[in-house]
């Protein structure tokens, strides 16, 4: 019994120490934040949203970028605890004000617009290295592995979240990021009785996640943050499309 209780010690000590070889770092720190997932969680290595990582947002056309968008405001709010966010765009999709809504305010997020892919994917990785930000959101369509990989190392030094929305991405293709998400909207979850579009809802698909387990799950936002209304019962499948040829 006593070789058992032994035998799964070891393999647990040894679980951890692959996960932070690979950039996951079960700290006190990111123990205590809670981004509201609920039953999600149990979906990310050490049932912990995995921070001081790149995160990969893949959308099609406005509506599941609008949607994104929504979506990952919602996780800033638990994050920017200890500093301010940087979200660089091509052509900014966010308007400012709407933050409020997911508990931000316009001063905390600094915005900057980068048109060229190239210089767009030199300042996230320069922002990513910067450990006075909480988190860096960068809006870039076409992303390699030799480029993420690059990321994914700034974060794992600078311990700062990164998260890559790709809109109309329709190749994604291979990436270092930990994890690959679509985010797909809704009709809203509006209170019995009262009308109204009532508050954003989203399909989220989590397609990939290193050492974790992909899932769907249908996820609302209301005044006191996400829920998680149930587990999807549609196929898992990506919701992105090859191009053709």
């Amino acid at each position: 019994m006593n070789q058992c209780a032994t035998n799964r010690e070891q393999i647990q000590a040894l679980q951890q120490e692959i996960l932070s070889m690979q950039g996951f770092h079960a700290t006190a720190e990111t123990a205590q934040i809670d981004t509201g997932l609920g039953p999600i969680q149990q979906a990310f290595p050490n049932h912990t949203f995995p921070t001081g990582a790149i995160h990969e947002f893949l959308s099609l056309g406005p509506g599941q970028a609008a949607a994104t968008a929504g979506f990952i405001a919602g996780l800033l709010g638990a994050l920017m605890q200890k500093g301010p966010c940087l979200w660089i765009s091509p052509c900014p999709i966010i308007f400012p004000v709407a933050l409020k809504t997911f508990g931000l305010t316009p001063d905390q997020v600094i915005f900057t617009t980068v048109s060229r892919t190239k210089d767009m994917l030199w300042t996230v990785e320069e922002a990513l290295k910067c450990e006075a930000l909480a988190a860096v959101v960068g809006e870039v369509r076409d992303l390699g592995f030799t480029p993420s990989r690059r990321l994914q190392l700034a974060v794992e030094q600078s311990r700062v979240t990164g998260f890559i929305h790709r809109p109309g991405c329709v190749q994604p293709g291979s990436t270092a990021c930990v994890s690959r998400w679509q985010v797909r909207p809704l009709p809203g979850l509006s209170e019995d009785g009262l009308p109204g579009v009532g508050f954003p809802q989203w399909q989220v698909t989590l397609s990939k996640v290193r050492n974790g387990k992909p899932g769907a799950w249908q996820v609302g936002w209301t005044d006191t943050g996400f829920k998680v209304a149930a587990m999807s019962l549609q196929s898992r499948e990506p919701m992105f499309t090859q191009a053709a040829g």
